[in-house]
């Protein structure tokens, strides 16, 4: 059981509510659930879709193929009656589009009147969408139920059962109307199965940051990072968390700095024009070795560029934004799962070594749901580096920048005792005091990047492998490409040896000693880079560490991600003759 329905009509349709619901309540059915969104940047209008992929086995990626379609407007139907299945069916209102088609792959239920008849107000219709698709697919109304209870309860009875007679009504509607569906899910109930966990990868990140002991978060809101920022703001008071709506992303920078200066995790998040803003900020972490996590999350540039889209594009920017040299390590979660483990490793690296640890995603992943049973959160790791209370009262001398072996000094919290803990944004000495000689200028770059960068290294994980020992194909990605990948190996590998390199860990590269990725590259008879942005920077900085160049690289930035079929097709194209 595999199928794929898409939501599609205007911004304020309710678009995200019948798809969210759907989600959640398959979900909560202990199906499987992919999700991803296209919408407009404006704020009404224009059309927006959401597209929402199920099954009884996992999934990580979108199909294009739809099997059912819920068309809120004309345009709806227009754009996509060409992905319809051979035997799929697009869900629609005649009487509120004012038009009827005669097909048998249209379904005519209308929304607003079984709304008014059953629920007594057209803002209904939504509910009736959601009810008539639980028909379709031979599903009850239990779980919808529940979640009914709990997002109407307090708004009292009559909205509750308002709302549960629009659906069962639109259930009921589609079953009389569907008798020739082949859809086939079945009837769940809550006691018989285990619901799973539905998650977006902003809402991992910020899952992740809490699970390390993040205490101040401070960002400028920026479409696709703003969601990193709402989920922890929605914990502050359950965690003791601060978090601060700053006046432009200039601000927001500092502030987490202050905040990581005085002792605390901190963190900061935004998009590529907000990271502009951010650079000097970001040497001014490097200079001061101020711990620090930003989350860059991805979308076209340059300029404001398509604010609601994806891309991959600014790999190339946050590895060298800032003016000057220090180190910095950059992760790129491919799954929300990834993003949560990735997020606590980011603040155990940033605080270890004194160092930013940049988290890039794109609005793909930002906004996609996937379903999982759960996160283990004895995988968690937290380790205070900081000296607190009594480790720095009793020291005899403390300077805060003090040469070592391992370029890392002691981080020592100030007011917590009668040392002082003093650093500069110009260069300075082993006590935080400005210098202007060149011999110890010399000492700092040493200590700051020379000496911390190999055991950094050490600490990068090799990429992810999946597929055949001893693949002819190979495809490698970074990132949210990482599902797309997996699914398309899995298709590959009927016909075809075929694997798949994923890098999560971007920088540095991992060390070919714990696996070695460039062999089973160089070995393959064809390889792949595939990639969200106009100029292949991930298999520019391949090159440029390794050596290796990709035997073709496959470039997508129109502004939406891959999906399986998508890419599939690109391929088959160079692989035809193989």
């Amino acid at each position: 059981m595999d199928y794929t329905i898409k939501i599609g009509g205007e911004a304020g349709q309710g678009i995200q509510t019948i798809g969210g619901t759907l989600a959640r309540l398959f979900a909560r059915s202990g199906l499987h659930v992919f999700t991803h969104q296209d919408y407009e940047s404006r704020v009404r209008g224009g059309h927006n879709f959401y597209q929402l992929r199920l099954s009884d086995r996992p999934l990580t990626a979108s199909r294009d193929k739809i099997d059912i379609l819920i068309a809120l407007d004309k345009e709806g139907i227009h754009r996509h009656r060409d992905e319809l299945a051979e035997d799929g069916k697009i869900v629609y209102d005649s009487t509120a589009m004012k038009e009827t088609y005669e097909d048998p792959h249209f379904l005519d239920v209308p929304f607003e009147n079984l709304a008014i008849e059953h629920g007594g107000n057209k803002i209904m219709s939504n509910t009736v969408a959601i009810g008539a698709v639980l028909g379709m697919l031979g599903m009850d109304l239990n779980v919808l139920h529940k979640i009914f209870e709990k997002r109407f309860g307090k708004k009292g009875e009559d909205i509750l059962k308002g709302n549960l007679k629009a659906a069962e009504a639109g259930r009921d509607h589609a079953i009389k109307l569907c008798e020739s569906c082949s859809y086939s899910v079945g009837t769940t109930s809550t006691s018989s199965v285990e619901s799973k966990m539905l998650i977006t990868g902003n809402d991992a990140i910020g899952l992740g940051a809490i699970a390390s002991g993040l205490k101040f978060y401070s960002a400028y809101p920026m479409t696709p990072s703003t969601g990193i920022m709402n989920y922890i703001a929605g914990k502050e008071a359950e965690y003791g968390i601060i978090v601060e709506q700053a006046e432009d992303e200039i601000a927001a920078i500092n502030m987490a700095l202050g905040a990581s200066f005085a002792g605390v995790r901190a963190m900061t998040g935004t998009s590529g024009g907000g990271f502009a803003l951010m650079t000097e900020g970001l040497s001014l972490a490097g200079m001061t070795e101020t711990p620090l996590v930003i989350a860059l999350a991805q979308r076209p540039g340059p300029a404001t560029g398509l604010p609601t889209r994806t891309e991959q594009g600014d790999l190339q920017f946050a590895l060298y934004a800032g003016h000057g040299e220090f180190p910095r390590v950059i992760f790129a979660p491919g799954t929300p799962e990834q993003a949560f483990y990735l997020t606590n490793k980011a603040f155990g690296i940033a605080e270890k070594y004194q160092i930013t640890v940049i988290i890039m995603t794109d609005q793909y992943l930002a906004d996609s749901e996937w379903t999982f049973d759960r996160f283990d959160v004895n995988k968690v790791h937290y380790s205070d580096q900081r000296l607190r209370g009594h480790a720095i009262k009793e020291l005899k001398e403390y300077r805060r920048h003090t040469f070592s072996e391992s370029g890392v000094t002691p981080l020592g919290v100030p007011g917590d005792s009668t040392h002082l803990v003093v650093t500069d944004s110009d260069e300075h000495d082993e006590s935080g005091h400005i210098i202007e000689d060149g011999e110890t200028r010399m000492k700092m770059m040493e200590k700051r990047l020379f000496k911390k960068m190999p055991h950094i290294r050490e600490e990068i994980a090799a990429p992810a492998f999946y597929g055949d020992n001893d693949p002819e194909i190979v495809l490698t990605g970074w990132g949210s490409t990482y599902g797309i990948l997996k699914e398309t190996v899995d298709l590959l590998s009927v016909s075809r040896k075929a694997a798949m390199l994923h890098f999560s860990e971007i920088y540095p590269l991992p060390e070919t000693e714990k696996f070695d990725y460039l062999t089973v590259l160089e070995e393959a008879s064809l390889t792949f880079c595939i990639e969200n942005n106009g100029t292949g920077q991930f298999a520019r900085l391949v090159r440029a560490e390794t050596g290796y160049d990709f035997g073709v690289i496959i470039k997508r930035f129109d502004g939406r991600p891959f999906s399986v079929d998508y890419l599939l097709g690109e391929l088959n194209a160079h692989i035809a003759g193989l």
